[in-house]
């Protein structure tokens, strides 16, 4: 010990006078020693300096130990024993507490331990709530204003295009009663929302309607829909789900390659160009889609002490004006295309299944294999999975064109936008072989699917036009898409046996040896222990799904004759208004339970409801020109002169391009040629 710490004693100072050695040998000069100065001042003598100081502190080793000093006991055995056995007991008492591996306290009597019989049941906590909410929202305003002859044409006033769509959307309240769903995360305003869509529901199954009453192209409810049926098509069941791509419009020039050519070489053309003009002021495409795939719990056996409120809900609404006016000279022509009109249509599946496991050796039935013992997992309060999800696009392409040929090969694209919102859930819970839930049990799947469509078109020609177009005004598409597929709830509920209560009353007191009847389930059957989770709230699973999709395409085209050459014969014009697609896609798969067993000690409600509408306008809305108070403000602020002292203004922007700071990236935006 000594030599231990003595040797430790001079390596520290040895390390310190290495130290020193080293800022030494860095100096660059050595200072010399120099003795005083023939004409410095003489110092004084100093006299002799003794210290009174003096220690008689006693120098000790450290000596390693540990100083332990035990506390003292009260033992207070209350009345007058035998004194002989006061010993005896005591040593009785110690050896029944270090048999039972229990601490002793410092301070307090033998009185103060318990000695039970059986340990308390170890318990641990389970997985927390899942709550998401998703908020998707697309808006472009894309009116484009092109002329492409030497004419003055004033350009229109499309806000009617905005105020029809707000009009659309109040008359397609009444099909979609869900859509007014306001977000929540408690389970309060869960349970609001279950006793909403029950009470409709409850209403429409007293009524026994079909319908709401409305002179609509199609208006369809039922509050009992058939599952692992034919999928609903706008009210009617039919055999097969309509295929999307079977029904999606040429978009023509808005239309991806399917190849592109990333190729850098020149491409050369020896033949004459050709004398045509294409014109494609729509295809537009706007597209929602939102899936959602739910385990929560994995569990092979539930039990729910409570009640179970099961509700699915689909409404379907789509309203759209297609009323087109084109000139009787272009419609006579010989070139005109056949007219295609808008195909909508709303889907709708429910489907429901039980979970397939995967195959794997089967017990031997002569010598079974049950449980003898479980983890618990404890959950206290409610739990929650909650996914919500809204979408919504907002599109307007409302383009103001006069058009003539060139002599060559134009193209002019004016549409084409692609506006697209998609949401993927997944999410996989933990694997439990029981789960226990001491309250109740909401289980609500909604979709709301909204589309608005305004497609009104006018196509003109001028004076002594030669017609010769092939003009497409409609071909748009409007799909909503919904499917509920629920899966574990196929096999009817079981009555509550009572060895489930006897588990949960186990779990609350703690107690560790696992109720017999669970040892002796069928399901249970091959499982050497068992894994249980026990929520001593209420167990709520809600999945909304709102999807909105509005677009505007109201187009005016006029037709010019040729300037440029005096003879433009054989010239090819396409003109294409229509060709837009209003696509809302919506899937929801819940998975609420992994076996076929379901024990349920309250009521079961199981709700469901399918509301589909199709509405049809027929809008006369003409379009008129911007107001020229409006124009003769926008004149003034771009220019120095008087209006009023000249008729004509000339604003010459130069090579100002501050404007593309401030205009949105649409290059038609902003062309006026």
């Amino acid at each position: 010990m000594h030599v231990e710490k003595i040797s430790e004693i001079v390596a520290h100072f040895i390390g310190l006078f290495e130290m020193t050695f080293d800022e030494m040998r860095a100096r660059t000069k050595y200072a010399d020693g120099q003795g005083p100065l023939d004409d410095g001042p003489v110092l004084p003598d100093q006299e002799g300096f003794s210290t009174a100081f003096s220690s008689v502190l006693q120098l000790k080793d450290y000596d390693p130990g540990i100083i332990y000093k035990s506390g003292s006991y009260d033992m207070d055995f209350g009345p007058a024993r035998h004194l002989g056995r006061v010993f005896e007991e005591s040593l009785e008492k110690l050896a029944a507490i270090a048999a039972k591996d229990i601490p002793l306290p410092h301070f307090g009597s033998f009185t103060d331990v318990e000695l039970s019989d059986e340990p308390e049941l170890t318990v641990y906590a389970g997985p927390g709530s899942s709550i998401s909410h998703v908020l998707q929202v697309n808006v472009l305003y894309d009116d484009d204003y092109l002329d492409m002859t030497d004419g003055l044409h004033a350009a229109r006033d499309t806000s009617f295009v905005i105020e029809r769509l707000a009009d659309f959307s109040s008359k397609a309240e009444i099909f979609t009663p869900f859509s007014s769903l306001h977000r929540t995360d408690t389970y309060d305003g869960a349970l609001k929302i279950a006793e909403d869509l029950q009470n409709y529901i409850q209403n429409a199954r007293d009524s026994g309607a079909t319908s709401l009453g409305t002179d609509d192209t199609h208006d369809f409810v039922t509050v009992d829909p058939i599952v692992n049926g034919g999928p609903y098509v706008n009210g009617k069941i039919e055999a097969e789900i309509p295929i999307l791509d079977d029904f999606l419009p040429d978009r023509g020039l808005a239309k991806l390659p399917e190849e592109p050519d990333d190729s850098n070489s020149s491409v050369e053309r020896d033949e004459p160009a050709g004398n045509s003009l294409d014109v494609t002021a729509g295809a537009n495409v706007v597209v929602n889609v939102a899936a959602v795939i739910h385990t929560g719990v994995i569990a092979s056996v539930s039990a729910v002490m409570g009640n179970y409120h099961q509700i699915d809900a689909v409404s379907q609404a789509f309203v759209y004006s297609d009323n087109d006016e084109i000139d009787a000279a272009l419609r006579s022509s010989s070139h005109s295309a056949e007219e295609a009109g808008t195909i909508a249509k709303n889907i709708a599946i429910f489907e429901q299944s039980t979970f397939e496991p995967s195959s794997h050796a089967e017990p031997d039935p002569a010598d079974p294999t049950f449980p003898n013992s479980w983890r618990v997992n404890v959950i206290d309060g409610d739990v929650s999975f909650v996914q919500w999800i809204e979408q919504y696009q907002f599109i307007t392409d409302n383009d103001t064109m006069t058009v003539t040929t060139s002599g060559s090969e134009a193209t002019v694209l004016t549409g084409g936008n692609t506006a697209i919102n998609f949401s993927s859930f997944f999410q996989m819970g933990l694997q439990y072989d029981l789960v226990i839930i001491g309250g109740n049990v909401l289980d609500i799947n909604s979709i709301t699917q909204i589309s608005l469509l305004y497609d009104n078109d006018w196509v003109r020609a001028e004076d002594d036009l030669d017609p010769g177009a092939d003009i497409q005004t409609g071909n748009n598409l409007i799909w909503n898409f919904a499917s509920i597929h629920n899966v574990g709830t196929g096999a009817p509920f079981e009555v509550m046996p009572d060895y489930m209560f006897e588990t949960q009353k186990a779990i609350e007191d703690r107690d560790p040896n696992m109720p017999e009847g669970l040892s002796f389930n069928a399901n249970f059957q091959g499982y050497a222990g068992l894994n249980v989770l026990y929520i001593t709230g209420n167990l709520y699973d809600m999945t909304i799904i709102k999807q909105v999709s509005i677009l505007g395409d109201s187009d005016d085209v006029i037709q010019a004759a040729s300037t440029l050459l005096d003879s433009n014969p054989g010239a090819t014009v396409t003109i294409d208004t229509g060709s837009n697609a209003l696509v809302n896609i919506a899937e929801i798969i819940d998975y609420d339970s992994f076996g076929q067993t379901t024990y349920l000690a309250g009521q079961l409600y199981s709700d469901a409801i399918l509301i589909q509408g199709g509405l049809v306008e027929h809008d006369t809305t003409q379009p008129e020109p911007l107001n020229d108070r409006l124009a003769n403000e926008v004149i003034a602020f771009l220019d120095d002169d008087d209006p009023s002292s000249s008729d004509d203004a000339v604003i010459n922007a130069g090579n100002d391009l501050s404007w593309s700071s401030a205009h949105p990236a649409d290059v038609m935006q902003a062309m006026v040629a």
